[in-house]
């Protein structure tokens, strides 16, 4: 399969400056691709990137990964309603590491440069910058930005200097990547467009010369239309300490039928036969959920490694009672203490006091409500008493549940 052949098959295809995507494959070009250190961590949204960003390196194309430290000074205002808070040297500086991390982290065993804008960026006085970059950016095209328009309307918060600049940083990030490393193509999410036509146009302006733009597309979770990425505690990070290993596979393996082999296409290295290999076992018992489940190890494994990804399905396997919680090991509970909430009781306690004290129920009352509405659960089997009895507790332990959602669980222990 041709690099154009893959991007169109894993769903990659989007805005382009190419006129015809078979260009891509004949001639293996550097390119570059930069987060900006808005956090100290990457999204599964850039993740959607970072994987087409894999594809292409795998045919041959050269990566620049870039870590914005100059434009995170600024912030990225396309897309925001409001003016963004200044974050201080300091954070961005320990964001930017972050980043890097997860750049060595994601592209293991990969031949890759990284750069920081912010290196060629903090020796250019005011103005060396009008000279070599706003002389040759029409107002007219950075007036017409939709970002723009919609801050300088009537109903809009207005927009300061230092945001409306933010393109001119970006458009001469790819210049300078072009002069010094030989980059003629930026890589970016489908929302970067603007910015990275600034680049282009101010190279063609600046040399004379050609360079190109491709961008994923937005990925959407199909059953909700909105914006994949997010769960309902928030942003799905790549970072453990914000997303835990066991939280984040247990995104994955929560997704519904409906996208998943589009996000096994854009999330895994699988090819074609192999991910037409699991659908087809998955369509054939699709309560097994194999799809998803061969999704969160793939993910997991890339993003975490291969220990915390075990650990983090057999974590999940007591959770949803594929495996007894009497067979848990230290580490394992030790993980399940730490992200579901715990009690201590006797082994013919009140379930009651259990509910309340682990924050399943708000109130003594709310707790018999769920358990006389048969939404409480032990063991992954429906109770409708309201004490525990000492067969509940295996190994001098259970897991109690409300509703259907494993991660509304919690560990009892006598």
């Amino acid at each position: 399969m041709t690099l154009s052949e893959e991007l169109q098959w894993r769903g990659f295809v989007n805005q382009t400056t190419f006129e015809d995507i078979t260009e891509l494959d004949s001639e293996k070009r550097t390119f570059y691709w930069g987060v900006d250190p808005s956090a100290a961590s990457m999204t599964i949204g850039n993740l959607a990137a970072a994987m087409m960003v894999r594809s292409f390196i795998k045919h041959g194309y050269k990566p620049v990964l870039l870590v914005g430290g100059a434009t995170g000074l600024i912030g990225d205002p396309d897309g925001k309603a409001q003016e963004r808070d200044l974050k201080t040297p300091e954070i961005v500086a320990k964001n930017k590491a972050g980043l890097v991390s997860q750049y060595k982290t994601i592209f293991a065993g990969q031949d890759f440069k990284v750069v920081d804008n912010y290196d060629w960026f903090k020796d250019m006085n005011y103005l060396e910058f009008l000279r070599e970059v706003g002389k040759h950016v029409p107002m007219r095209q950075m007036l017409a930005r939709d970002f723009v328009q919609s801050r300088l309307g009537e109903d809009g918060a207005g927009i300061s200097y230092a945001e409306f600049s933010y393109s001119l940083i970006q458009g001469y990030d790819f210049l300078h990547l072009f002069e010094k490393h030989g980059v003629t193509m930026q890589m970016s999410g489908a929302d970067q467009w603007g910015n990275c036509i600034a680049g282009v146009d101010l190279i063609r302006r600046k040399t004379g010369k050609t360079a190109h733009i491709w961008t994923v597309p937005l990925i959407v979770n199909k059953s909700t239309g909105v914006k994949f990425g997010k769960s309902e505690e928030g942003a799905v990070w790549l970072d453990p300490e914000l997303t835990s290993p066991t939280q984040f596979y247990q995104f994955w393996i929560n997704l519904d039928d409906e996208g998943v082999e589009d996000y096994l296409k854009v999330y895994t290295e699988l090819d074609k036969e192999a991910i037409d290999k699991v659908m087809h076992h998955h369509k054939e018992a699709p309560q097994q959920r194999t799809a998803q489940t061969v999704l969160a190890q793939e993910v997991t494994k890339l993003v975490h490694g291969e220990k915390d990804m075990q650990q983090a399905e057999a974590v999940t396997a007591y959770l949803i009672g594929k495996e007894d919680i009497a067979t848990a090991g230290a580490a394992a509970l030790a993980i399940i203490r730490k992200e579901q909430p715990s009690a201590h009781t006797n082994p013919t306690g009140s379930i009651v006091d259990s509910l309340v004290s682990t924050g399943l129920a708000t109130s003594n009352t709310e707790a018999r409500r769920l358990i006389g509405g048969n939404a409480i659960s032990i063991n992954n089997q429906k109770v409708n008493r309201e004490v525990f009895e000492a067969s509940d507790f295996h190994g001098g332990r259970l897991l109690i549940r409300k509703g259907k959602r494993f991660k509304d669980s919690a560990l009892i222990e006598i």
